[in-house]
């Protein structure tokens, strides 16, 4: 993930002024906040967090295939 340095907020900042923080999520679609000067928390648009926590049809394929290879022998007997 590339990380703006325009997008980036401390936690001062962030908790004073979060439309700023908000507004900044519109414009460039995520912002960082920081604590210690440490990157700590993402901001990004819900619709964005949906959209990126479901996962792809060929992840879906990829990882059962792979499961499927590890167990075959288990599979093998089970199907006797």
């Amino acid at each position: 993930m590339t990380i703006d340095t325009n997008a980036m907020f401390s936690i001062t900042e962030a908790n004073q002024n979060f439309s700023k923080v908000a507004r900044r999520v519109d414009e460039k679609g995520s912002a960082v906040i920081l604590k210690n000067n440490m990157p700590r928390y993402l901001v990004i648009d819900f619709s964005k967090a949906e959209k990126e926590a479901e996962a792809s049809d060929d992840d879906v394929l990829s990882v059962s295939k792979r499961f499927l290879q590890r167990n075959k022998e288990a599979h093998e007997v089970l199907a006797k």
